[in-house]
């Protein structure tokens, strides 16, 4: 997992921050894809805005996790 801020502020002068989830292959040696949250946590700038998303807690995670898992066509 990692997480993901915005570069520049959206049109209300936030900064949005998601998760991106890399899927590995069987070995776990080699991504083979990824999927993405949307924005989870919103700040000024882009540090409060990484900051605010790293307090999520674990089940919030796995929550982002299944949503975009459940957005993507196929097998994931």
């Amino acid at each position: 997992m990692a997480i993901w801020v915005d570069e520049a502020p959206d049109e209300r002068g936030r900064f949005g921050a998601a998760l991106i989830f890399v899927r590995w292959n069987a070995t776990g040696d080699t991504p083979v894809g990824h999927v993405e949250s949307p924005p989870l946590a919103w700040a000024r700038t882009a540090a409060e805005a990484e900051e605010r998303i790293r307090t999520l807690s674990l089940y919030d995670v796995k929550t982002a996790l299944d949503a975009a898992i459940a957005q993507q066509p196929g097998e994931w």
